[in-house]
């Protein structure tokens, strides 16, 4: 009935004129006190905000930022874009052009980038040094962390005993519909 336009009620009346649907019992008592039809909002509005332009543009110059960058619901910190388109207008406000200002803001990101990844490097040769392990990047890629969740799910299929339990199981019932294909058919699949 999804096709058909209108509620419940008007979509059951045209069933049911139609005679594709015999008149359910609740039909009459539901023309006599028909549901509430609530108002709809004709269109809903777009939120947009002032840096929205250049976080666009942000993310034509740097696609994989949208990668590298993924935003944290839970982090206090704004993306990277954000910080960008932000810092764009902050310099436009201080009367800079707006080509300018989007060359100085990007200048600041990829600087912010580069020195996240020697401040990573350092960590690692001072680890290196006094012989541990190097520390985890502080500042990985989303796809990394999400990698990184999920190694401990896919090494747990070789070593957890009720996954190798279920395993074995699921093996043997299909060694054993198998064999009874086998014998039922006459040696052919």
């Amino acid at each position: 009935m999804s096709f058909m336009k209108g509620d419940l009620l008007t979509r059951t009346r045209k069933l049911v004129k139609g005679l594709a649907k015999a008149e359910p019992v609740w039909l009459k008592a539901m023309e006599k006190a028909p549901p509430v039809t609530f108002p709809r909002a004709n269109a809903i509005q777009k939120i947009t905000l002032p840096e929205d332009v250049y976080i666009k543009k942000f993310f034509q110059k740097h696609p994989d930022s949208k990668h590298e960058d993924a935003i944290k619901i839970s982090s206090f910190d704004p993306p990277p874009a954000r910080i960008f388109g932000l810092r764009v207008l902050e310099l436009k406000e201080q009367g800079v052009a707006e080509e300018e200002a989007m060359a100085v803001a990007d200048m600041e990101y990829r600087m912010e980038r580069k020195e996240k990844k020697k401040a990573y490097s350092r960590l690692k040769k001072i680890a290196r040094l006094q012989g541990k392990r190097p520390p985890p990047n502080p500042y990985p890629s989303a796809i990394k962390e999400i990698q990184a969740e999920e190694k401990k799910y896919v090494r747990d299929r070789f070593y957890n005993p009720k996954i190798i339990q279920l395993v074995r199981q699921l093996q043997e019932d299909k060694a054993a519909e198998a064999q009874e294909r086998f014998r039922a058919g006459g040696g052919s699949w």
